[in-house]
């Protein structure tokens, strides 16, 4: 499952952007999962539950949202209606994936010293 290796490196950007801001922890990450993204939302937060203990996340949630798939014409950019066929309705060209195989981690909430 690549699920674990999406989740360790979650955890290491957010570890190395904690330690570049001079925090004391990391209370949240926020993740967007595209429909076509290869990577399961359940799996990864699984993997996530197993791969934080002993980290800097040991505290932190993973919030995960899920991005439809959005299918437009390259070049007028027309929207392609899910389920229609991937070719433009208006000029025939190949459809192109607009949103939904992304993999974006969206947020990290850390905690920093007062000073």
């Amino acid at each position: 499952m690549h699920e674990y290796s999406v989740a360790q490196a979650l955890i290491d950007r957010a570890a190395h952007e904690a330690r570049a801001r001079g925090a004391l922890r990391v209370l949240g990450l926020t993740v967007q999962v595209g429909q076509l993204s290869g990577v399961e939302p359940d799996l990864l937060l699984s993997a996530y539950e197993i791969c934080r203990v002993g980290t800097v996340c040991q505290d932190a949630a993973l919030a995960v949202g899920r991005v439809d798939a959005q299918w437009s014409c390259p070049r007028c950019a027309a929207t392609i209606a899910p389920g229609d066929v991937l070719r433009c309705p208006r000029c025939a060209a190949p459809a192109c994936l607009a949103r939904g195989g992304e993999l974006l981690l969206e947020r990290i909430e850390i905690e920093v010293a007062d000073g």
